[in-house]
């Protein structure tokens, strides 16, 4: 009787033994097709090295001809205004020395130095020397008018130069100003043109431009 038993128990587990390695064969094969589905999830999709291109070039450094002029070292250089809140930075460029001169007198310099990730488009010397000194000094000794036209250039987001192709932004003085290009040049209004661009401070992206940019009044 047990002979039996042990026969039969034989004859079964010789009958399954075949089902179960099937099995476990198959399981093998889900497991590695989930793992090449997973492998392939993992890959980046066909714009990501795009994405990387626009990324290294907005976090590139200065550029512009104009970039030439700013110091190697010290407050003025692009590693000292880096350390600046962006009025702080402004006041340690040589070629910035007319705009602050007209944020001081218009009162701006704690407004500026508490903004939040700003873009300003600050306009060189050159550029405020192409106002004839007459009307120059008309607009910086009427206050209001001069807040409304150096509030026209500031954005209240930090703009990369990748934004800067073709955009429209409300500026601190609630119009609108454009900006378009490509690269390593670029323009606001289609006007002005940027002559250095992606200059950093601890507040603010800064492009310096070589027009003054003026609001409807």
């Amino acid at each position: 009787m047990n002979l039996t038993l042990r026969r039969t128990a034989l004859a079964l587990a010789v009958a399954v033994l075949p089902v179960a390695l099937t099995a476990c064969s198959g399981d093998g094969d889900n497991n590695a097709s989930g793992g090449t589905s997973n492998e392939t999830s993992k890959r980046p999709s066909s714009s990501a090295p795009q994405a990387g291109k626009d990324q290294a070039m907005d976090e590139a450094g200065p550029f512009g001809p104009a970039c030439a002029g700013v110091p190697k070292s010290g407050a003025g250089s692009f590693d000292g205004m880096a350390q600046d809140p962006v009025a702080t930075a402004a006041s340690h460029n040589p070629a910035l020395s007319t705009l602050v001169t007209a944020v001081k007198k218009a009162g701006l310099v704690d407004t500026l130095n508490n903004a939040k990730d700003v873009t300003v488009f600050a306009p060189t010397n050159d550029a405020f020397a192409k106002i004839p000194k007459a009307d120059l000094d008309k607009v910086l000794a009427d206050k209001a008018q001069l807040t409304k036209i150096l509030t026209y250039h500031v954005v209240g987001e930090k703009l990369t130069p990748k934004d800067l192709e073709k955009g429209t932004f409300e500026t601190l003085e609630k119009s609108t100003l454009m900006t378009s290009g490509s690269g390593t040049s670029y323009k606001v209004n289609d006007s002005a043109k940027v002559v250095c661009g992606n200059v950093r401070t601890a507040n603010a992206n800064v492009y310096l431009i070589d027009s003054v940019l003026m609001p409807k009044m």
